[in-house]
């Protein structure tokens, strides 16, 4: 399935980054028909990466969410590299590498550099960096957006897409149609701002409850088994900062307060220790609780 604007179909997207966020949009766009190509940045990441993405399409089959025909043909239009020129030929990229602006900056210079088509679309999957920074990196901002995904991707169904002061509406507007009618998510259109929308909104609660920890005001456990059982929340606040990633946490509050200069987003001294430690979530298999 694609979608056009005049002549522009998009058939070939490329992703930046196979951590779990890249793994999840390759997931996504291979199963929604599309040749993927994923450019990874070490020789771990050639073996890791589509270690990652079977497995995850093997559980979407345990689960009765796909057949392994369907696993199988997914699988077959994603290939890895570790040359992003093999992006060259890409109507569509989208970076997940990871939450630091000068890493990201050098990428999308990069990019700007290997990707020829002119009309091709530039994208960030960010959780806060303002996408005007990064568009600044290329020679082509009209073309440059963010398309934030959530964790994990190919079950939230919603994606934000953040168009900057500089993005030409009419690829803003190919960007929703295409989140919309070819991956099968629901986009809405966010500002341009650190943490955009939904963050914007979450992470002061995240934040509060990481505050009521260090205070020693309750455990982690009491405070999300208070908003799961109390208000109806799938998951708490300290266990899906975990899920994040507090090493990200970190990043994304950090990016928030530096641009507003609001108490409510600045990482409190527990968060920092904790990503000092090494104690980063799930990913790391401790942060507010432990994981096998």
């Amino acid at each position: 399935m694609t979608t056009t604007t005049g002549s522009d179909t998009i058939e070939r997207v490329g992703v930046a980054g196979s951590g779990i966020m890249g793994t999840g949009i390759a997931e996504l766009c291979a199963k929604s028909g599309l040749d993927v190509v994923v450019a990874v940045f070490s020789d771990a990441s050639l073996d890791k990466g589509p270690q990652r993405l079977a497995a995850s399409l093997d559980r979407g089959v345990a689960r009765g969410k796909l057949t392994a025909e369907q696993r199988d043909a997914a699988l077959s239009r994603v290939t890895y590299t570790r040359d992003l020129a093999d992006l060259a030929d890409r109507q569509l990229v989208i970076e997940a590498i990871k939450e630091d602006e000068p890493l990201k900056l050098d990428l999308f210079a990069t990019l700007d550099k290997i990707v020829e088509d002119p009309h091709a679309i530039l994208a960030t999957n960010t959780s806060s960096i303002p996408v005007v920074r990064l568009s600044a990196a290329t020679r082509r901002a009209e073309h440059v957006l963010g398309l934030h995904f959530f964790n994990p991707v190919p079950a939230l169904p919603l994606v934000e897409v953040v168009p900057s002061v500089l993005t030409d509406r009419a690829v803003s507007d190919r960007a929703l149609t295409f989140v919309r009618d070819v991956l099968g998510k629901q986009p809405i259109t966010s500002p341009d701002r650190a943490g955009f929308l939904v963050n914007a909104l979450l992470f002061p609660y995240l934040l509060s409850a990481v505050r009521m920890v260090e205070s020693g005001l309750a455990t982690a456990e009491v405070i999300d088994q208070g908003m799961t059982q109390g208000c109806s929340h799938p998951m708490g606040p300290l266990r899906l900062a975990d899920l994040i990633g507090l090493d990200t946490t970190v990043s994304i509050a950090q990016a928030m307060y530096e641009e507003f200069k609001e108490p409510l987003y600045a990482p409190p001294p527990l968060l920092l220790r904790m990503v000092e430690g090494g104690l980063l979530g799930k990913k790391s298999g401790r942060g507010f609780y432990p994981y096998a």
